[in-house]
C-alpha cells in the first residue's frame, strides 16, 4: 500500500527522460510535512533512476503551491512538536539546487511562501503570466525557512526583494521575468512541453546550469548592500516596532550578503525554528485562521442552502457612511441605487463617492475606465419609486429611532419580498429599529466600520427571527465586496461597540484623575493601536459619541461611566479633525500635535468630576494605565461571549483587529487577554471596583474562568458556564 507521502507526491518518468513530479494537496497544494517527505522521496528516487536525465516540479490542479501548510504552525503552537517542520536546507539546498540532475519549476496560479522557495532552488522557472508570486512568511511571524531571503535578492536584487518580503508584496510572473526571477513565459497549454524542453536543454549543456545560491551578479557592492539594509532597519523600526520578524529577516539577508549564500541559507533555517514557537508567530498564526472560520456559522453555511445573488442595492443616506457602503458594492460590479432626501444632499453623496473611487485611484487600487464603469451603476433618488426591484436596502442614517422605524415601515411595504432589509446602525437594537416591520425574517444588521469602502470588517448582527437565508446572501456579499465578515447576535452595541464602550469610558476616567490625556494616547500607540482613544475621538468625530452616551448609560446601568468631558469640549468649539480642533490641531498637511490649550477644558472637566483624591492626580505607572483601560474591554468581552452574542471567542478576536485596530501580531483581543491571564485580570479588576466603583466590577464569566483557570477563549462546556444564545 503507497504511504501517505506518494499518495500526495506523484513522479512521472516520460519517454523523454524527464520526471514530472507533481504536488497534489488540494486546494493549493499546501506544503503539509508529508508533502515535503513526498518530495524528498521523489527526489531521492529520480536521482537514483537512469532512466532520468532531469525533473521538472509542478503542481496539481492549475496551481503550483500556496505554501507551508499555516495548520502544521497552530499544531506546532499547540504541542511544542518542533520535529513536524521539516529539513528544508536539506531538500531545497542540497538535493534540488545540488542535485546531480536539473530541476525546472513549472509555475502556474500561484507560488507563494514555501513554494516560491522550491522554484528557486530549481535551475530554471517556467510560468504562466498572471501567476502570483511572493513570500509572505513575516505576516505570520516568521522568515522563509527554505532560503527565500538568500535567493530572492540573487535573481531580484536587493531593492525589490526586500520590498517582496517586507512588505509580503506579490508580484506577477509577468513582473518576474522583467526582474530575473522568472525565465520565460508560456501559455498553460504549453507549460509542461516548454518545462520538459528547457530541463532537458540544461542537462545537455545548451542551457546554462544556474544555481541562484551562488549568484552575486545583482547584489551590487557590500557597501550598498549595507546601505540599503540599514535604510530598512529604520523603516522597520517605525512600522514593525513589536515584530521580531522584521529585523531577523535583514539579519539572514545580511549574513547571505557578508558570507555568502550558504552561511545565509543556515543562519535563515536556524532563525526561522527560533521564530515559529515565538508568542508573535502564535498570534499571527492564530489571527490568520480566525479570520478563515468567520463565515462558518452553524444553521446557516452547514445546511446546504445556496446564496442568492444580490445584484442591485438600495442605500438609505448618503453622508460618511452612507456613501463609503456605496463605493464598495459599486467596484464590486453591483448597481446602487442612492436615496436622499433632498437633491443638495443626493449630490453631495454622488460626489463623496467619487472623491472616494479618485482616491482608490490614487492609491493604485482603480483604474480610470474602472472608475468610470463603477459610476455607470450609480442612480440617484429623492423617493422609494426605485425600490420596487432591488434585491437588499441599507439604511444608513443618523443614529435615531424614531427616523429608523419610519424607514424600515415604509421599506416593507415597497421592497419586493425577497429583498433584505438591512441597517447600518453601530448600536441600536435591531428589535428597536424594525418594531413597525411585518417581515422580521429579513431584518438584518450590516455593520460597516468607517471609512466604509476601507475598512475591512462587516459586522453581521442578527435578530432571534432573521432568516438563515438572509444571513447567508449577506455573507456572501460581504465576500464579494472584499470584506470580513463576522456573523453576531442583536444587542445594544452588538459585539465590537459593546466590547469597547469602556475603552473610550476609562480613558476618560483616568483624565479624571488626574492623569495626562497625552500620556494616555503614547502609551495605548505604544501597545498597537493606530491612535490613543483621544486622538480617535477627534477623527471619529464627537457627534457619534454624543448620539449613544444616553443609549449606553440606559443599557449597561452601573457599569457605564458617565463623562461629560465631550460636551465640554463643543462648547468650548471644538469638534476634533472636523474643525482642526480638539484634543489635537488638525492642519492639512501635517501630523496631528497636542493641542495645550486645552487644558483649560481638563481643568473644567476634572472640577465638576470631584474624583480625585483629596484634589490630588493619582500616581500611575504606565503598566496601569494599560490595563485601567484594556482590562475593563476584556470583562465585557466576556459578558459578550457569556451571552453568546459572537459564535466563538476568536470572532470576537478577528473584529477587535479589523474593526478597533487591536494589534494583530497581540492575537486579538480574547486572544492577548489569554495571554496575561484571567486570574489576573480578574485580581486587578476587583481592586479597582473597591476603589473606583462598579464601573471595574468583574463580570461572573471572569470570575468562573479566573477559579477554574480555564481560558477566556475556551468554549462553554456546561450551561452553568453559559447563559441562553441571544441569536
Amino acid at each position: 500500500m503507497a504511504s501517505r507521502s506518494t499518495m500526495r507526491v506523484t513522479m512521472e518518468v516520460g519517454s523523454d527522460g524527464v520526471a514530472l513530479i507533481t504536488i497534489c494537496n488540494p486546494p493549493v497544494n499546501a506544503l503539509h510535512p508529508n508533502i515535503f517527505d513526498g518530495l524528498s522521496e521523489k527526489y531521492g528516487e529520480a536521482m537514483a533512476r537512469n532512466d532520468v536525465k532531469a525533473i521538472v516540479l509542478t503542481g496539481a490542479a492549475g496551481k503550483f503551491c500556496g505554501g507551508f501548510d499555516i495548520s502544521t504552525f497552530a499544531r506546532i503552537h499547540r504541542t511544542g512538536d518542533m520535529s513536524l517542520l521539516p529539513d528544508s536546507v536539506k531538500l531545497a539546498s542540497h538535493m534540488m539546487e545540488e542535485g546531480r540532475k536539473p530541476s525546472v519549476a513549472a509555475i502556474q496560479g500561484l507560488a507563494l511562501g514555501g513554494g516560491l522557495e522550491l522554484t528557486m532552488a530549481c535551475h530554471a522557472r517556467i510560468s504562466t503570466p498572471e501567476a502570483q508570486l511572493g513570500l509572505p512568511e513575516l505576516t505570520l511571524g516568521i522568515i522563509p525557512g527554505s532560503g527565500g531571503t538568500q535567493r530572492l535578492p540573487r535573481l531580484v536584487g536587493l531593492p525589490k526583494a526586500l520590498e517582496m518580503m517586507l512588505q509580503s508584496k506579490f508580484i506577477t510572473a509577468k513582473e518576474g521575468k522583467e526582474r530575473g526571477l522568472i525565465d520565460t513565459l508560456c501559455s498553460p497549454d504549453e507549460l509542461i512541453k516548454i518545462s520538459r524542453h528547457w530541463a532537458l536543454d540544461i542537462a545537455s549543456c545548451h542551457r546554462p546550469w544556474i544555481k541562484s545560491l551562488g549568484r552575486t551578479d545583482k547584489l551590487g557592492s557590500l557597501s550598498e548592500a549595507r546601505a540599503l539594509l540599514s535604510m530598512a532597519r529604520q523603516q522597520v523600526k517605525k512600522i514593525a516596532t513589536n515584530m521580531p520578524q522584521y529585523q531577523a529577516c535583514l539579519d539572514v539577508i545580511e549574513e547571505g550578503v557578508s558570507f555568502g549564500g550558504h552561511a545565509g541559507v543556515l543562519k535563515e533555517y536556524k532563525l526561522f525554528r527560533e521564530l515559529v514557537p515565538s508568542q508573535t508567530s502564535r498570534a499571527l498564526v492564530h489571527v490568520f485562521l480566525a479570520q478563515r472560520s468567520t463565515t462558518k456559522v452553524p444553521g446557516v453555511t452547514d445546511v446546504q442552502l445556496k446564496p442568492r445573488s444580490i445584484r442591485k442595492v438600495a442605500i438609505i443616506g448618503g453622508g460618511l457612511m452612507g456613501s463609503g457602503i456605496a463605493t464598495s458594492l459599486l467596484i464590486s460590479n453591483i448597481s446602487v441605487v442612492l436615496k436622499e432626501v433632498n437633491p443638495q444632499f443626493l449630490q453631495k453623496g454622488q460626489k463623496m463617492i467619487a472623491a472616494n473611487l479618485e482616491g482608490l485611484a490614487k492609491r493604485g487600487s482603480l483604474t480610470k475606465d474602472k472608475i468610470n464603469k463603477s459610476m455607470s451603476l450609480l442612480k440617484g433618488a429623492l423617493d422609494y419609486s426605485e425600490f420596487k426591484d432591488v434585491d437588499m436596502v441599507i439604511e444608513a442614517v443618523i443614529e435615531n429611532i424614531s427616523l429608523k422605524q419610519s424607514i424600515f415601515s415604509d421599506i416593507d411595504k415597497i421592497c419586493p419580498p425577497h429583498c433584505i432589509l438591512a441597517t447600518n446602525t453601530s448600536t441600536i437594537d435591531l428589535n428597536i429599529v424594525g418594531e413597525k416591520t411585518k417581515s422580521q425574517d429579513r431584518i438584518i444588521g450590516a455593520h460597516f466600520f468607517s471609512p466604509a469602502h476601507i475598512m475591512p470588517l462587516l459586522e453581521i448582527v442578527r435578530t432571534e427571527k432573521t432568516s438563515p437565508q438572509a444571513i447567508l446572501d449577506l455573507i456572501t456579499l460581504g465576500k464579494i465586496i472584499k470584506k470580513v465578515p463576522v456573523v453576531v447576535g442583536n444587542c445594544t452595541g452588538f459585539a465590537v461597540n459593546r466590547t469597547f464602550f469602556p475603552y473610550g469610558q476609562s480613558s476618560k476616567l483616568l483624565v479624571s484623575l488626574g492623569i495626562d490625556l497625552f500620556r494616555i494616547d503614547r502609551v495605548i500607540s505604544s501597545f498597537g493601536m493606530p491612535m490613543g482613544p483621544f486622538q480617535l475621538q477627534d477623527v471619529a468625530g464627537y457627534g457619534v459619541g454624543l448620539a449613544v452616551k444616553q443609549i449606553y448609560a440606559a443599557a449597561f446601568g452601573e457599569r457605564n461611566f458617565s463623562s461629560d468631558l465631550t460636551d465640554l469640549m463643543v462648547q468650548d468649539g471644538r469638534q476634533g479633525k472636523n474643525n482642526g480642533k480638539g484634543y489635537y490641531i488638525y492642519e492639512k498637511g501635517r501630523k496631528p500635535k497636542p493641542d495645550p490649550s486645552v487644558q483649560h477644558v481638563i481643568e473644567e472637566y476634572r472640577k465638576r468630576a470631584k474624583t480625585m483624591p483629596d484634589g490630588k492626580p493619582v500616581i500611575l505607572t504606565d503598566q496601569d494605565i494599560l490595563e485601567m483601560i484594556f482590562f475593563p474591554v476584556v470583562n465585557e468581552a466576556c459578558r459578550v461571549m457569556d451571552e453568546n452574542v459572537v459564535i466563538r471567542a476568536s470572532d470576537l478576536d478577528i473584529a477587535s483587529v479589523l474593526g478597533m485596530g487591536f494589534p494583530k501580531y497581540r492575537g486579538g483581543l480574547i486572544f492577548w487577554a489569554d495571554t496575561v491571564g484571567a486570574p489576573y485580570i480578574h485580581s486587578r479588576l476587583s481592586k479597582w471596583a473597591e476603589i473606583y466603583g462598579a464601573f471595574f466590577k468583574p463580570s461572573s464569566y471572569l470570575g468562573r474562568r479566573a477559579k477554574s483557570g480555564i481560558p477566556l477563549s475556551a468554549p462553554s462546556t456546561s450551561l452553568q458556564d453559559s447563559t441562553r444564545s441571544r441569536m
